[in-house]
C-alpha cells in the first residue's frame, strides 16, 4: 500500500490534512484567483498609462498575499492601510464618494475606461472571496472566527470601488499628464 498524502487531501497547516473541498482551502483558491486578477489589472494599468494605480495594485497584491500566511500560521492580518487610506477612511470614502471625490455612485458601462472595467471585475472577485472567507471562518452558530480577514476583504472591495470612482472622476493622472 502506498504511503503519503492522498491526492484528494491537502495540508491545512503543518499537521492537519483536510479534503480539498474544505472551506479554508476553497478560500485560499479564491485568494489565488485574486492574485491573478490583480496582476492582470496591474498590466492594464501599465498599458493604459496609470502608474499610480499600478503602484496601488502592487500594494494590494502584497496585502492579499499575506492572507494565506495569516491563515496557515494563525497570525492576524496586519493593519489595513491601502492606497493611503486607513480601514475607516476606505469605508467612508467608498460610502460617500461625492463628498470625497466629487463623483456620485455610478454603474459601470461598456464605454468606461478599460482599467475601470478591469477593476470592477476585480471588485466582484473580492466580493466572492469575501463570501468564501465567511464560509471558511465562521463557527457553527455563524459567528466569525477571523474578523481580521473578513474586515480586510471588505475593505479591499471598498478600495476597488474608490479606484473606480477616482478613474471615473478623472482623479488619476495618465502618463504624459493627461487625466
Amino acid at each position: 500500500m502506498e504511503r503519503g498524502k492522498p491526492e484528494h487531501m491537502t495540508h491545512l497547516d503543518h499537521k492537519t490534512l483536510v479534503r480539498k473541498d474544505h472551506p479554508r482551502i476553497i478560500f485560499r483558491g479564491w485568494i489565488d484567483r485574486l492574485e491573478a486578477e490583480i496582476l492582470l489589472c496591474r498590466l492594464t494599468a501599465s498599458q493604459r498609462g496609470y502608474p499610480k494605480v499600478g503602484t496601488e495594485l502592487d500594494e494590494m497584491l502584497d496585502f492579499v498575499r499575506s492572507f494565506i500566511r495569516a491563515d496557515v500560521l494563525g497570525e492576524k492580518v496586519g493593519e489595513i492601510c491601502l492606497g493611503g487610506y486607513t480601514a475607516d477612511e476606505l469605508r467612508a470614502c467608498s460610502h460617500h464618494p461625492e463628498t470625497y471625490f466629487g463623483q456620485p455612485h455610478f454603474m459601470a458601462a461598456g464605454t468606461d475606461e478599460p482599467l475601470l472595467l478591469h477593476i470592477n471585475r476585480l471588485r466582484t472577485l473580492v466580493r466572492q472571496a469575501e463570501l468564501a472567507g465567511y464560509r471558511a471562518f465562521r463557527d457553527y452558530d455563524g459567528r466569525v472566527t477571523r474578523p481580521d480577514i473578513i474586515t480586510a476583504m471588505n475593505r479591499l472591495s471598498s478600495l476597488c470601488w474608490i479606484w473606480m470612482i477616482k478613474l471615473k472622476a478623472g482623479k488619476y493622472e495618465k502618463e504624459g499628464g493627461e487625466p
